[in-house]
């Protein structure tokens, strides 16, 4: 069974900075990308970043320049360091991965996990 955990959430003051963490774990076969949504209050729920198992990397233009992805392949860990945060960037992140269960053929399948808050004060 595979199972995505993001850790690292929390209340910040505006212009502070937090670091997300986010795990996959379980049996399979491999990991594609990886990456982050968030919802904010009332709000759709929005892609914010992604990265590829080769390390390259997406950001959406509402964080690009103060959010940084990286990840660790061998933990299977991607790490999302927020700086200059704003109070509009108050969400549940999410954290997903894309994942090939049982062998390397056919498509990747998403596995999300539950959610960490954040949120920042003016």
């Amino acid at each position: 069974q595979v199972q995505v955990v993001e850790s690292g959430g929390g209340l910040v003051q505006a212009g502070g900075s937090l670091r997300l963490s986010c795990a996959a774990s379980g049996t399979f076969f491999s990991i594609g990308a990886m990456g982050w949504y968030r919802q904010g209050p009332g709000n759709k729920r929005e892609w914010a970043v992604t990265i590829t198992s080769g390390g390259s990397s997406n950001y959406a233009d509402s964080v690009k320049g103060r959010f940084t992805i990286s990840r660790d392949n061998a933990k299977n860990t991607v790490y999302l360091q927020m700086n200059s945060l704003k109070p509009e960037d108050t969400a549940v992140y999410y954290c997903y991965a894309a994942i090939k269960v049982n062998s390397n053929r056919g498509e990747y399948a998403y596995y999300w996990g539950q959610g960490t808050q954040v949120t920042v004060s003016s």
